[in-house]
Order: structure tokens, then C-alpha cells, then sequence
């Protein structure tokens, strides 16, 4: 693992908080995961019969059971049992459906306008000892009228089954924890990653050996600041380490994959958007202003586009999803590429503080376009492009497309922006956690190396039901020996 270092001086900006929606539900049913981290844990390999756990609560959830235990009964892969106490896992998961417009089936007329829908199911499966062997999170490939449970359930036991069938686990198992500590940490930074972060601290804090971390959304380069000062033990950035300002001596471990999506608010409107990377350099530099420029209504046939302002939405803080974000509009327009920050003077726009605040901003502004990491657009049920990729397809970002884009990323913190092949989703990046690599107290370091030690292991098993990507095998190999080296 190549070792990145960092100098230079950081600027001040404001914080940003957030809470944590769909982290909420996800973690009511990962709360008590513990157990202790043993190299002979359970893995999918011994899967042979599994519990499907009541789907959360509300009018789909009893339905979604239904459909899961069905599909699983089909598979000769695994036997679907009817107790908890007799299964080798128990798979729990949560569904939340909800409508985006309308649309006629007919292009052609619109004597009949039948309900559009968005939605997703998440799901964890677990070991009897309540540990994650497996977790993903589906989203339908399209805006649907109907059946949209069926395909998010079918969607989301074929995942499983094939994991099953391949026998591995999301990632291995972390080495033996030993002995006690009395010591806790502080972490803070970038908002991309929080929702998971959250996750993360509480569960490694129910293990044994386990410890709490605490941990502030306050963006990327307030993270950054506060490691400077010695206020923090970890940082979380989402800015490339060789791009940040950050004091020379600093460690980056690329702790998981997300996609940066443009989000939006068009009231009515049924059908998913289609944008290209230049119609979001020029919708973001102000050159189009209406949603129904001839230029959006190219690539978007047969979608009722109103001939309204854009309100574009962006960060108001030092922010490495704007770093992201930025960074892709400079591959269609040459006046980005002097424009890619964490901190951006904005040509249009009103800002907003944090993915939460941009999220929140868009919900309440009708059209409007922002961009946040997925996991915000889910939380907030927002509805969200799909993005031209330079094969020339459009891609909605979901598990698959930033699995994909990943994919050929060999090294720790290498740029997946505008990733090959035909299924990645273009704006897709890692994010860190940012450590020093001298000093401080040999207690809270060997603290620390011993989270990264599970973030690497058992926490990329947690990742996918929030819609985050695990990294790299490869990439996980190098951190773990870099971590072995940290002192």
C-alpha cells in the first residue's frame, strides 16, 4: 500500500450536522450484533436454512415476508424454515415504497394516468450470534406502476441466493479480539459516509473488546482541521489524499465505495430523468436554466418537462462530496477544471450545509436539483437521475453500478470517476479515514488500529444495507497490512 502524505494549511468552515433516517430502521435490528471475532465465524459457505424475519412493520411489510419466503422456497440453495431458534441465519430486511407522479402506459394519450413508484428494500442476514454474514440494499432498475414489492423482493433473493451459492461472506472476519480497554475515540468529518459511520461505531461498540467512538457530520475539511488540532482521532474525508490540504503525516484508509447522485424535485413528473455530464456542467454553471431546454428534453423523450427555473442546490461547506462532484463536471467542461474543490464559488445556486442540508433543501423546493450521496436520495425518497457513463449508457446509481465501478480499482483511494465499463455508474468514489502516522497516545493508536482492523473485516458486511459498496479485495489486503505497520 502506497503510503500518501499532505501538507499545506486549512481553511476554516462552517459544520453541518444531520440525522440519520434509514440508518434508524437499519440499525433497530443490527443493535445487538456481538459475538466474539473469531478467524472460524460463521460464514455463507455454512448457510443452509434461513428464517425471513418479519419485514419491519406497515402494509408492505407482511407482504414483502411473503414474497421473500416464496422466492427462497424455489431455490434448492437453502431451506426456508419457520423459527428463528432452528436456522443457521435470519434475515432481516426493511421495504419503503412511495409515489413519485403519474404517467400514461400510452405515450401517445393520456386518457388514462396510472401512479408511478419509487422504493427500496434492505436487508441484512445474520448469524445465530446476531453477526452480519451478508447485507444488501435494492433499488427497482426503473419507475414502475405495478409489482413493484414483487421485482424488489424477487431483486433482492437473487442477490441472496447467488451469495449463498458462491459461499462468501461480504468480506472475512476480523482477528480475535483480546483482552480489555477503558479507552473511547473521536472521529469526525465527511457527511458522505455517516449514515454507515453511525453504524459502524455503535455495533464495534457492542463487541466484545469493543469500545465507543464517537463521531461529528460536519463535512470533509472540518474533519480534516479538527485531526490537525489534535481534537480527533480520526478524520473522514472524501477528498483524494493527494488533492486535500491537510498537515503532512497523515494515513488514509479507504473505508468504503459510494455514488454521488443529482437529485431533484419536478412535482408530478412519473418518469425517471436522464443527464449527461454536460448538461450537468451547464445546468451548474448557470448556461441552462429552464427543465425544458432543448438540451434536457434531447435526452429525455417523452418525459413532461415544465417550463420552469432550475433551483439548483449545492454545499455551502468544505465538502468532499462537492470535491466529487466537481471533479466530474470537469470532465465535460473545461470551466470546471479550474472550479474542482472541496469549497467552490458557486456561479448559481442557493447552498445548503451538509448531504443532509442539500437533501432537505431539494425535498422542500420544487424544481429544484442538487447532488448528494445516494443513501441521502433514498432517506429523503427523492427521485434521482441516471447519468450518462463513458460507455454512452445511463446508469442509476444502486449497489451494482458502484460495485462496477470499483471494480478496476487496484489501489487504496484510486479515482473511480468516470470508471470503465458498460455498468458503471460515473460518479462513484472512496472515502477515508484519516489517521496520523507518529505520535499521540499508544493507547488510542493501538485503539484505533484495532477499529480499522474490524472497519476491514466485519464492517464490510454492514455496508451494502445502507447502499454503500465494499471495497476491493485487493484494496482491503493492502489496508490490513498497512495497518499491521501502523505504529
Amino acid at each position: 500500500m502506497r503510503l500518501t502524505f499532505c501538507g499545506g494549511r486549512i481553511p476554516g468552515y462552517r459544520t453541518s450536522g444531520g440525522k440519520l433516517l434509514l440508518f434508524a430502521v437499519l440499525f433497530a435490528f443490527s443493535l445487538f450484533q456481538s459475538g466474539a471475532q473469531s478467524q472460524t465465524s460463521t460464514g455463507l459457505h455454512t448457510v443452509h436454512s434461513v428464517f425471513v424475519a418479519p419485514a419491519g412493520s406497515g402494509p408492505t411489510a407482511e407482504a414483502t415476508r411473503r414474497r421473500l419466503i416464496d422466492r427462497l422456497k424455489k431455490s434448492s440453495a437453502v431451506r426456508v424454515v419457520n423459527d428463528a431458534a432452528s436456522a443457521d441465519a435470519i434475515l432481516h430486511s426493511s421495504a419503503v415504497i412511495w409515489p413519485t407522479g403519474t404517467v400514461s402506459p400510452n405515450p401517445r394519450s393520456k386518457s388514462v394516468m396510472l401512479t408511478n413508484y419509487q422504493g427500496y428494500l434492505s436487508a441484512e442476514l445474520t448469524d445465530a450470534s446476531n453477526r452480519t454474514l451478508w447485507s444488501y440494499l435494492v433499488t427497482p432498475s426503473r419507475f414502475r406502476m405495478t409489482n413493484i414489492l414483487d421485482d424488489l423482493a424477487d431483486n433482492l433473493s437473487d442477490r441472496l441466493l447467488a451469495a449463498l451459492k458462491a459461499g462468501v461472506s461480504t468480506a472475512a472476519t476480523a482477528p480475535g479480539a483480546t483482552g480489555s480497554t477503558t479507552v473511547s475515540l473521536r472521529a469526525a468529518g465527511a457527511t458522505f459516509p455517516a449514515p454507515l459511520y453511525q453504524k459502524w461505531f455503535q455495533s464495534f461498540a457492542a463487541e466484545p473488546g469493543g469500545f465507543p467512538i464517537g463521531y461529528g457530520a460536519i463535512g470533509s475539511v472540518d474533519g480534516l482541521q479538527q485531526l490537525a488540532a489534535s481534537k480527533i482521532d480520526m478524520a473522514a474525508s472524501d477528498i483524494p489524499a493527494q488533492q486535500d490540504s491537510a498537515q503532512p503525516g497523515l494515513l488514509y484508509f479507504p473505508t468504503i465505495v459510494g455514488g454521488v447522485v443529482p437529485i431533484y424535485n419536478l412535482p408530478g413528473s412519473g418518469r425517471s430523468l436522464n443527464l449527461t455530464p454536460r448538461l450537468l456542467a451547464d445546468i451548474y454553471s448557470g448556461k441552462i436554466r429552464k427543465w425544458n431546454d432543448s438540451l434536457i428534453r434531447e435526452a429525455n423523450s417523452g418525459v413532461r418537462l415544465p417550463d420552469t427555473e432550475i433551483a439548483v442546490v449545492h454545499r455551502s461547506d468544505g465538502s468532499g462530496t462537492t470535491y466529487a462532484w466537481t471533479a466530474f463536471l470537469a470532465t465535460a467542461s473545461p470551466e470546471w477544471k479550474t472550479k474542482v474543490d472541496a469549497s467552490v464559488t458557486w456561479p448559481v445556486g442557493e447552498d445548503a450545509s451538509g448531504n443532509e442540508g442539500v437533501a432537505d433543501k431539494v425535498a422542500h423546493t420544487p424544481n429544484a436539483i442538487g447532488y448528494v450521496e445516494l443513501i441521502y436520495a433514498i432517506q429523503h425518497r427523492l427521485s434521482y437521475a441516471a447519468v450518462q457513463n463513458p460507455a454512452g449508457r445511463f446508469i442509476k446509481a444502486d449497489l451494482d453500478s458502484i460495485i462496477a465501478a470499483a471494480a478496476n480499482a487496484h489501489t487504496p483511494g484510486a479515482s473511480i470517476l468516470n470508471a470503465a465499463g458498460r455498468n458503471a455508474y460515473p460518479i462513484a468514489t472512496f472515502t477515508s479515514l484519516v489517521v496520523p502516522t507518529t505520535g499521540g497516545n499508544i493507547e488510542r493508536r493501538a485503539a484505533v488500529g484495532k477499529f480499522l482492523r474490524w472497519m476491514l473485516t466485519t464492517g464490510q458486511k454492514q455496508g451494502s444495507a445502507l447502499g454503500y459498496a465494499p471495497l476491493p479485495r485487493e484494496v482491503v489486503a493492502d489496508e490490513l497490512r498497512a495497518v499491521d505497520a501502523l505504529k
